[in-house]
């Protein structure tokens, strides 16, 4: 084997970089923030014949068992004013920024856009790859470019955003390109005039006032978030544990004749999206746990590990919840995190 570089520790224990704090070791792991020393790792692990798996906050992650490779992170935490074009404001910032902190630095900065995506976990890094989103806001509509390093050759290139492919969570990171580039930063399209979106019915009313300011958008926000989803810290948890399904309307349209109190939502080509934590709670999941993992009680989109339940464990959850969606209404739920290590890393 190559030259392990010093900064590579051998044998790390995941449990406390995922949130859903899974058990389970990493052979080698690297924390760098800067190409050069990336690129060392990068030549080593490959030189090596180590899987790689990249890791952000961990907030999207399941792990099946023990990574027998490398686990590497990109810390790069900067960020800085990259341009300003009349009202418009291009914002880099380095792919190991805490994203909520970013949300609220930018804001205090007069620099708005991100108001609606306040309190979502992770980093900055792995925003592109879920394209996060929440309450009427998707990250797409305000990415400007993805800086990346390619890893097979360790050379960098910028993304456009029409080139990283975003769907509704998902993007060319996670479909066609997945696996051959590291994130190392982002530069967001935000604007110095503050309109704040507030089509999502749950946050417009819980708003103070009809016209709030960009930091009571946020305090609404993270109030909102913290009424539904718990605490990583204290219940450990990967957030909204499955997509929102969309359909065809015409399958939307015969649900609502049995189920007319089912929340749907327009979606793209005339199909309609379904309110998967609705689904999920009429199935009689909410609550309801299994060993040592369970369904939140305030909201069934949220699985939770409390027990300190295997990967495996949690995915057998999952499964089971999907089960009886699909048996109950003929939906498929997909789950959002990404699963990784054991036999299939």
């Amino acid at each position: 084997m190559a030259k392990r570089p010093a900064f590579v520790q051998e044998g790390v224990d995941l449990k406390p970089l995922n949130t859903l704090a899974i058990a389970a070791r990493a052979t080698y792991f690297a924390r760098v923030s800067d190409t050069d020393s990336l690129r060392e790792v990068l030549a080593w692990q490959r030189a090596a014949s180590l899987p790689l798996l990249l890791l952000g906050g961990g907030s999207n992650v399941v792990l099946r068992g023990d990574w027998h490779g490398l686990v590497l992170q990109y810390g790069d935490n900067t960020v800085s004013l990259h341009e300003r074009d009349g009202d418009d404001v291009l914002v880099r910032a380095g792919a190991g920024v805490v994203w909520h902190e970013l949300v609220c630095y930018c804001s205090a900065q007069g620099w708005h856009g991100l108001e609606n995506l306040a309190l979502i976990p992770g980093s900055v890094g792995a925003a592109p790859v879920q394209n996060i989103g929440a309450y009427g806001v998707e990250l797409d509509s305000l990415v400007d470019s993805v800086e990346v390093v390619k890893l097979a050759s360790g050379m960098t290139a910028t993304l456009s955003r029409e080139q990283c492919q975003f769907g509704y969570r998902d993007s060319v990171f996670k479909n066609r390109a997945a696996g051959q580039y590291l994130i190392t930063a982002v530069t967001l399209r935000l604007t110095s005039q503050f309109c704040p979106v507030l089509s999502y019915p749950a946050l417009r009313d819980a708003l103070p006032c009809e016209n709030p300011s960009p930091q009571q958008l946020i305090d609404t926000v993270v109030a909102v978030r913290q009424s539904k989803l718990p605490d990583p810290a204290r219940l450990p948890n990967a957030g909204s544990f499955f997509k929102n399904p969309v359909v065809p309307a015409q399958q939307a349209a015969q649900l609502l004749e049995q189920y007319p109190a089912m929340p749907h939502y327009p979606a793209a080509a005339g199909q309609q999206k379904l309110a998967a934590a609705w689904l999920i709670d009429r199935a009689g999941w909410r609550g309801k746990a299994l060993g040592p993992v369970a369904m939140h009680d305030k909201q069934a989109l949220v699985l939770t590990n409390p027990a300190g339940g295997s990967g495996a464990q949690v995915l057998a959850l999952a499964e089971r919840v999907a089960q009886d969606v699909l048996a109950q209404f003929g939906v498929a739920l997909e789950i959002e995190p990404q699963c990784v290590g054991g036999d299939h890393g």
